[in-house]
């Protein structure tokens, strides 16, 4: 570990300082979300910051770019165009937004564990790390804060120009099933009120409120110009979602992010083909970049009845995943596997993932200490880092459940 990494991870472990101003958070958060919704989540966010050195953020960085070089080659879609839904083949111009790619910070420098489509928590990470106020010296910012709003709104008018030109934007949509209940229905609100504060009119609703009619998608009879996809049926395959999937399909309404992007990017069969050196090689990918990659993503190999005994062997060192799950649901680390749950995996479409530790947070909770898990999500449009976050957390997977944790801002040390 260079001398950076070793000075982060030493801040992470004994500086237990608490960076967040919690009355500037609810202040901002307040004006437009009821407290009571807040209130309802208690561990959203952390009262700590997490640190990393320049050198991990670059790896980061250049792990990211190498992806976005090689899923943007005709090979590479080729290959992975094979295994999705036909909701999914057609590239209407959108480069979805808030891509999230999600990482384990080891000792051997940045793993990434997964891609995430309709990433969660970009606006409210926004809001959190405006709140922090400083602890020790040396600590830098990673982003400009202070214009991010305004990046991200014109996120949205460039996937909007990107399929439909000149075209004025009215109304968006942000969709998701049952909104109001989801966690981070905080974050809804905010991206509500940032659309609105630019004169375009924004509606926050489950897919099954939205109808096509050949020529149009509407809500309640008005016309729906774009959605934000907040979804995790992924293809639109729920009869909830007939409405999205003809009028996606015919190209009446864009759709960000949409099925394309989540078979490019986040479709974790293809983490089997961007952690294999040779399936790399085969698809003519640069040396340099088969290298960054090999290093920078744990090798991940379907599961399939041929290799199911081997991996039930292997299976402590290995991470397995629900082909085409999120949220860190029906995920189970191998040593924490029993022969149920085992069979039930080979029943479903899983892939198996060399385990790569997470990282660590000491934190004060209540006079105690507690050591915390922690990942750290880089939230990107185009490949162009927007904003870093990270997720404290107790458990096999992140949660929003641990106290002391929740979201936590990320900076530079």
């Amino acid at each position: 570990m260079d001398t950076e990494s070793s000075l982060s991870k030493s801040m992470n472990k004994h500086c237990l300082c608490k960076t967040l101003d919690r009355t500037v958070l609810e202040q901002q958060l307040h004006r437009y979300i009821d407290p009571k919704t807040l209130l309802e989540r208690p561990h959203l966010f952390s009262d700590t910051a997490y640190y990393i050195s320049e050198k991990n953020f670059e790896e980061m960085e250049s792990i990211i770019s190498a992806i976005e070089n090689v899923t943007s080659m005709e090979s590479f879609q080729e290959k992975v165009g094979i295994s999705v839904p036909p909701v999914a083949s057609t590239d209407f111009g959108p480069k979805g937004v808030l891509m999230g790619y999600d990482f384990h910070l080891t000792d051997e420098g940045p793993k990434l564990i997964e891609i995430n489509t309709n990433a969660g928590g970009a606006y409210l990470n926004m809001v959190l790390a405006k709140a922090q106020v400083s602890c020790c010296e040396g600590i830098k910012k990673i982003v400009d804060l202070d214009n991010l709003e305004t990046v991200f709104f014109d996120m949205f008018l460039e996937e909007w120009t990107l399929q439909r030109g000149e075209l004025p934007l009215n109304t968006i949509a942000v969709v998701d099933d049952s909104p109001q209940e989801q966690y981070l229905f905080p974050e809804f609100l905010l991206f509500a009120e940032l659309f609105q504060k630019h004169q375009i009119e924004c509606v926050i609703i489950d897919p099954s409120e939205l109808t096509s009619d050949g020529s149009f998608l509407t809500a309640g009879g008005k016309k729906i110009d774009l959605i934000y996809n907040r979804s995790t049926d992924f293809y639109f395959e729920d009869k909830r979602y007939a409405g999205i999937r003809n009028a996606y399909l015919r190209g009446l309404t864009v759709v960000t992010p949409g099925p394309y992007h989540h078979a490019t990017f986040a479709n974790k069969l293809n983490l089997t083909v961007l952690s294999d050196a040779l399936a790399l090689k085969a698809l003519q990918v640069d040396d340099k970049t088969i290298s960054i990659l090999a290093i920078g993503i744990p090798r991940t190999i379907a599961v399939t009845p041929e290799n199911r005994s081997h991996l039930w062997q292997q299976r402590k060192n290995k991470f397995f995943k629900p082909v085409a799950g999120y949220g860190s649901k029906a995920t189970y680390r191998g040593d924490k596997i029993t022969l149920k749950v085992w069979d039930a995996i080979a029943q479903n479409d899983y892939v198996a993932q060399e385990i790569a530790r997470p990282g660590e947070r000491i934190v004060h909770v209540g006079g105690d200490q507690k050591d915390l898990k922690m990942d750290i999500r880089v939230y990107t449009y185009r490949g162009r880092t927007l904003l870093l976050a990270s997720r404290l957390y107790q458990g096999q997977t992140t949660n929003f459940r641990t106290q002391g944790g929740g979201f936590a801002p990320v900076f530079l040390i």
